[in-house]
């Protein structure tokens, strides 16, 4: 009753306007991928309130394509239902990320983009490039990936169905995957004798930054510390993200104190900030960084952080170029809207999202050669 109360209690042209106004003072330009100024935006509300909406499926449908104007995928109407899973439950998914790709008769396909090892999806057998058909008997051809990954998700230990299909050419497999919320260790490390040397190297592949990435990151440097490693491989190659937060944490164990983990921009001064690493790094050795082009995210934040701060010699491919933040603010009807309102910027002030980090080394280099690198970096950085 209350929540019917609620809804009434705002007009369809307030919803329309509510949404409006949240883009007009928090979105950023940036994310946009066609031309936005105050000015566009405002000839936008006067367009679409010109007349009256009548109901508020016609309100939502305004909201929705309202956004999809911005040409910024990440910035999204959510309904009634969707903002309510999201606020109120425990939820979770399957463990894989979709991305859209044209097909042939000019609609979207949804691709398998990457998966988390051992995670309920890659353990029922889904495997990267597979084509997701359905979601517990509903077709998601044509769908956005975001309503996709919406319709996997739920309250954990529930089951979902999905329908895939293995490559290009494949066979088609229908599989009952259980959700799970439980976070699974992303740290796999070893420790390597190198050639022609009595020194070790610890090789660490960290597959993605959850809750304990770095609880689990501390437990392996320090076992290979004790071990005897001399110097350090991360990897974080494939590496789609995670919790932003998590990263930024990871970043900080190889800094020293002052040193800047990245700074957020936005048009709003309160996302306008520089994080700083509060104490010292836990190990002083080099590092070599393995990186690719699905390396994203907070994965190029830790990249971006370790490289700027001379911790860190990048090895590998240029990195995916996703670096944007996006807040979720709820309309008076129950709905929502996610927003992008700022971005991060590399120590060296270089704008991540669209750009990527390049690498310093396409191959591995000799460990001497990463050192010497390292060294002549921080006397730049010092002149």
């Amino acid at each position: 009753m209350v929540e019917e109360v609620r809804a009434e209690a705002v007009t369809n042209e307030q919803l329309v306007e509510e949404a409006w106004e949240v883009v007009n003072e928090s979105f950023l330009p940036d994310a946009a991928s066609r031309p936005w100024s105050p000015e566009m935006w405002m000839q936008r509300k006067q367009d679409v309130l010109q007349g009256t909406i009548k109901s508020r499926a016609r309100a939502h449908d305004i909201i929705q394509k309202m956004l999809a104007s911005l040409g910024d995928p990440y910035t999204r109407f959510l309904s009634p239902s969707e903002f309510s899973k999201m606020s109120k439950y425990d939820m979770t998914g399957i463990g894989l990320n979709l991305r859209e790709i044209p097909g042939d008769n000019g609609s979207f396909k949804l691709m398998v983009l990457g998966l988390l090892l051992d995670g309920p999806a890659y353990n029922a057998g889904v495997r990267q490039g597979d084509e997701l058909l359905s979601v517990n008997g509903i077709d998601v051809r044509g769908k956005s990936a975001f309503d996709a990954s919406s319709m996997l998700q739920g309250p954990k230990e529930t089951f979902v169905t999905i329908k895939v299909k293995h490559g290009d050419c494949g066979p088609v497999e229908s599989m009952k995957v259980q959700r799970q919320l439980v976070a699974r260790t992303p740290v796999f490390y070893r420790l390597e004798k190198r050639e022609n040397d009595d020194s070790s190297v610890g090789y660490i592949h960290i597959t993605e930054f959850n809750a304990v990435a770095k609880k689990d990151l501390v437990s392996a440097l320090k076992r290979l510390q004790n071990s005897g490693a001399s110097y350090f491989v991360l990897d974080l190659r494939d590496n789609l993200g995670g919790l932003v937060q998590a990263g930024i944490e990871i970043a900080k164990l190889f800094l020293n104190k002052g040193d800047t983990v990245i700074y957020t921009a936005g048009r709003d001064h309160l996302v306008q900030n520089t994080i700083v690493a509060e104490s010292g790094p836990m190990i002083d050795t080099p590092l070599m960084l393995l990186v690719n082009n699905r390396t994203a995210s907070a994965s190029e934040i830790v990249a971006s952080s370790l490289h700027d701060n001379c911790k860190a010699v990048l090895v590998g491919e240029r990195t995916f170029g996703k670096g944007l933040i996006q807040s979720v603010f709820e309309l008076h009807d129950g709905s929502g809207i996610v927003v992008t309102v700022g971005k991060y910027v590399t120590p060296n002030h270089k704008d991540i999202n669209g750009n990527g980090i390049e690498p310093d080394y396409n191959r591995l280099p000799d460990f001497n050669e990463a050192r010497d690198y390292l060294s002549r970096c921080r006397v730049k950085e010092l002149s």
